[in-house]
């Protein structure tokens, strides 16, 4: 069952804030990644190739957990968990998007033949965590 993100969550969703997911390997135990994200309502969205692992690891096991922590306040931080979906992005829309919301500029390419996916996840746990330094 989905839940709905509150304004907080929306906030360090919304802004330049790195975010690390987890995925589970094969095997069992956590693998996780750095990523840029952006909300899509009360999704979370990021992108992946299919040669990386975390994309092998979604299509065998959905279950994910990500934390985007504040920027400015790492003691400010929302964990999200919930389960993903690979969608495919031939023309690359979310990497373009990502890369010009982080960096201001034109992402390089893809390495020969790899496909470029959105991953959407679906919350259905979410904690939100602020200390004052």
């Amino acid at each position: 069952m989905s839940v709905q993100l509150n304004e907080d969550a929306r906030g360090l969703l919304d802004g330049r804030n790195f975010a690390v997911m987890s995925t589970l390997l094969p095997s069992g135990p956590p693998q996780t990644s750095v990523v840029w994200v952006k909300r899509d309502e009360d999704a979370l969205l990021f992108t992946t190739t299919t040669h990386r692992q975390k994309a092998r690891n979604i299509a065998k096991d959905s279950r994910v957990s990500v934390t985007v922590f504040d920027s400015d306040n790492p003691y400010h931080s929302v964990e999200i968990r919930g389960t993903a979906e690979l969608i495919p992005d031939p023309e690359k829309r979310l990497s373009i998007e990502l890369t010009h919301k982080y960096l201001g500029k034109d992402p390089p390419g893809d390495a020969p033949g790899e496909q470029r996916y959105i991953v959407r996840v679906v919350p259905e746990r979410v904690i939100v965590f602020s200390v004052s330094p």
